[in-house]
């Protein structure tokens, strides 16, 4: 098969992929609705990026996208096209190197950050679209902070799945194995 040939099948087959993972992450956000803030969203993005770099990208806003087509393309849908890209940011910012004990712990304490601070992430368009001040902004802020702990609780122990599942994807695809140090 020629260089051309071998790059369109490998273009075509990531996007195939990548509709299937998006479609996924929405799955995965219906599925689990029954249990407040918690979710595979924030593995599943991070997961996402560590295999796909910049690429994760489609799959992230494949998912953005299906979920205002089917929840409605309301004001709650504004802050989903930053909140999702600030967790791929960060993950991207991780080094890619980083021994599998250190990797485990990092990747379940961002996931866990980012659930923390979701209220606060979302702050910024709830204030411009509402008109609050700073005060109010800090009181929304804080009325969600019960439901933003439990979202970062819920992220921490989905979050230790990020390197299996990230190894596991670069696997299916076909990827070579990422160098990381055995030992901590």
């Amino acid at each position: 098969m020629s260089t051309v040939r071998q790059l369109r099948s490998q273009r075509i087959k990531e996007s195939v992929v990548f509709a299937m993972l998006g479609a996924l992450m929405f799955c995965s956000k219906i599925v689990m609705e029954v249990l407040p803030n918690i979710h595979l969203l924030g593995m599943l993005t991070m997961t996402f990026t560590i295999v796909f770099r910049a690429r994760a990208l489609i799959p992230i806003y494949i998912y953005v996208l299906v979920n205002g087509i089917y929840a409605g393309f309301s004001l709650w849908w504004i802050p989903y096209l930053y909140i999702w890209a600030i967790l791929w940011g960060i993950t991207m910012l991780l080094p890619r190197r980083m021994p599998n004990k250190l990797a485990c712990v990092v990747y379940a304490a961002v996931c866990a950050l980012h659930g923390i601070l979701f209220g606060a992430l979302y702050a910024p368009a709830q204030a411009l679209m509402f008109g609050f001040n700073f005060e109010q902004t800090l009181a929304w802020i804080a009325v969600g902070l019960p439901w933003d702990l439990l979202h970062g609780i819920g992220n921490l122990f989905v979050g230790t799945l990020i390197l299996p599942m990230s190894q596991l994807l670069r696997k299916l695809m076909g990827y070579p194995r990422e160098e990381q140090k055995k030992s901590g």
